[in-house]
């Protein structure tokens, strides 16, 4: 008989549709791996809202969990639909799936406003420099200098993802690559604990398009070029009161610190050099990634978590209660408070 969780659900009653992406797709990777996080936290699948904008990413939330909600929206217009849904249901876990792209170029608006907002959804950007659905165009996030077979060398810039989260005011940032199966589930189960809004910026290999040793986003070069901030270990729900804390002396000691989910769980950075990294700094979470990307390196973990940063259902003092599940008694003003509110209008 197959294994199953303590909600007594296999595997398979995560996943989704077959994939009809390319064999070989980062993409595929990481739907395999929210699988197996999902698996493992024993989520209840209607309990989830996928949601996705237009591109090769945004196909993904066909291909796991299948017996959760899903929403596929216009491009680059995800962000406001996840941020409607988490308003009316606050009981939802959001599962947002986008690309460098849908992301970076045409949504760079609303993914601005999502952040500063801080909508309590996991946002994953499926990042392989690439318009892989319009046959390999460059996008915002190809860096400079990178030749493509059919559209010449990209002369722009990249546009950094995560540099653009931390800067925008994302709670959670992180980091890692699609061929990193055991990093990206620690971050994507910190990510789905984590109170705000938790950007995972996820190198993601084009095989059809951007795939040579000539690009920053192929499998060769990211995994010649991973510059491993620290190893991360989900270490899973500890209770609160064990009151359990790792300050800066004790991490210099033992080589290792605990980020405190609001849960009580906890994420388990293990130094990986002689310098120590706090993850709450965003002065040097920005140096960090801006030294990274000067030499040519892809810095991956847990960048930059704000555990205090308050939420959209806290800046707009949203009851405990989900809006969906108010009735009419509740949300329909009577007609005496709609003619006091009248008679304030005619003053």
């Amino acid at each position: 008989m197959a294994k199953t969780n303590t909600l007594d659900l296999t595997k398979n009653d995560y996943k989704g549709r077959p994939s009809t992406l390319c064999p070989g797709c980062g993409h595929n990777a990481i739907s395999n791996q929210i699988i197996s996080t999902a698996y493992d936290m024993a989520i209840e699948p209607h309990r989830v809202i996928k949601l996705s904008g237009i591109g090769c990413s945004s196909k993904s939330p066909a291909y796991f969990l299948g017996r959760s909600h899903g929403f596929n929206a216009l491009h680059g217009r995800m962000p406001s639909v996840g941020t409607g849904a988490m308003a009316v249901n606050r009981s939802l876990i959001a599962i947002g799936v986008s690309g460098d792209g849908d992301t970076g170029s045409i949504g760079m608006g609303q993914f601005k406003h999502v952040m500063r907002r801080n909508v309590p959804m996991v946002y994953i950007i499926e990042n392989n420099g690439v318009y892989g659905l319009t046959k390999g165009q460059h996008s915002a996030t190809q860096d400079e200098g990178v030749p493509q077979k059919y559209y010449g060398i990209n002369e722009y810039p990249a546009v950094d993802i995560a540099l653009e989260a931390i800067v925008g005011g994302a709670s959670f940032v992180a980091r890692s690559f699609s061929g990193s199966p055991r990093e990206v589930q620690a971050l994507l189960s910190a990510a789905i604990r984590h109170n705000g809004l938790a950007v995972l910026d996820i190198i993601s290999p084009c095989v059809a398009f951007n795939d040579t040793d000539a690009s920053t986003k192929s499998y060769s070069y990211v995994r010649e070029n991973l510059d491993v901030l620290h190893e991360v270990e989900f270490v899973g729900y500890v209770p609160q009161a064990e009151n359990i804390e790792i300050d800066e002396r004790t991490y210099e000691r033992q080589g290792e610190i605990l980020v405190e989910m609001h849960d009580g769980s906890r994420v388990v950075l293990k130094r990986v050099d002689e310098d120590s990294y706090d993850p709450t700094n965003r002065h040097e979470a920005i140096r960090q990634v801006e030294e990274a990307r000067r030499s040519n390196k892809i810095l991956t973990g847990l960048l930059y978590f704000e555990p205090e940063r308050r939420t959209l259902h806290d800046v707009e003092n949203l009851i405990d209660t989900p809006l969906v599940d108010l009735g009419e008694d509740v949300l329909r003003p009577s007609k005496e408070a709609l003619d006091e509110i009248m008679q304030e209008m005619m003053i």
